[in-house]
């Protein structure tokens, strides 16, 4: 598929497809907000602190990083301002946008309890794997690993017997966990998930990448943008990494495509297995609330 037939692809099923009657939920306000702070040419703290001490909760968690172990602070951040000075705007945003996602997108069930901590993980391995390529925006990578299985929660919440399925799709051995959605509903979480990010007004590029994160014949399309292969490439590199901290055992699509993943972004097993102790600390320190 072309990104123009992706874009096509997701109008169709959100109109007259499988996907017309789930209810997408809009975007919250203050994330509009926030991304169109995040726009100006010299984000402005000031503004971001006003927007984040505009929900006490959303005040709270972000307080409640700041003064997490992982930034070691010698002295806690007592109020918004503070947090957003010890953070600096690029992570305060990345912890409000996560926030807000969560918060828009409520949903209670066993099969997901952990659901937007291993989120919460890939996002920040995203970001972190893009920050060692240099050539990959972080932010954009951190946002698409927030909103690559955000499908799932959306169809719990929308679809008839989607929960059934969910427990099919990770039991299931003999084909793949959209194999198993397509086959009960016509659709799956990855076509969701683009739809939300479309919706959402997100940045082109993530919900082509949502689209096709799993979908790794995309890796050698030149119609499909670099940058959004790479995304897919690193969302992978990515799960590996959350999997061997949540102690996954068995990693089906790593297997099968981690090492064409790893060719595409030249990076070396050995590099990976460095990440994993980079990225323990900061795995430990994710609190979703």
């Amino acid at each position: 598929m072309t990104v123009a037939e992706i874009d096509k692809e997701l109008d169709q099923a959100r109109t007259e497809g499988p996907v017309r009657d789930i209810i997408i939920p809009p975007c919250p306000e203050l994330l509009t907000a926030l991304r169109r702070e995040m726009q100006q040419t010299d984000p402005d703290p000031g503004a971001i602190a006003q927007i984040a001490s505009s929900d006490v909760a959303m005040a709270a968690a972000l307080i409640r990083v700041a003064n997490s172990p992982l930034y070691a602070r010698s002295r806690p951040a007592s109020t918004v301002m503070e947090a957003v000075a010890m953070l600096g705007v690029g992570q305060t945003t990345r912890i409000l946008t996560g926030f807000l996602t969560r918060h828009a997108i409520r949903i209670q069930s066993p099969l997901i309890e952990h659901f937007w901590e291993t989120s919460t993980r890939r996002a920040l391995a995203m970001g972190f794997i893009a920050q060692q390529l240099y050539d990959v925006d972080a932010d954009v990578a951190h946002t698409c690993g927030l909103f690559c299985h955000v499908g799932i929660p959306v169809m719990l919440q929308g679809v008839k017997g989607y929960s059934g399925t969910l427990a099919e799709a990770l039991a299931r051995q003999d084909r793949t966990f959209t194999e198993t959605e397509n086959a009960a509903h016509r659709t799956d979480h990855a076509v969701v998930g683009a739809i939300v990010a479309k919706t959402w007004h997100l940045p082109a590029v993530i919900s082509v990448a949502v689209r096709l994160h799993h979908d790794f014949t995309v890796l050698t399309l030149e119609r499909i943008p670099k940058e959004a292969r790479t995304l897919v490439a690193i969302a992978l590199v990515a799960e590996y990494l959350v999997g061997r901290h949540e102690g996954v055992k068995e990693q089906k699509e790593w297997a099968q495509h981690g090492e064409a993943c790893l060719q595409f972004l030249s990076v070396g097993m050995q590099e990976v297995e460095s990440w994993v102790d980079s990225l323990h600390p900061v795995f430990e320190s994710v609190m979703v609330g």
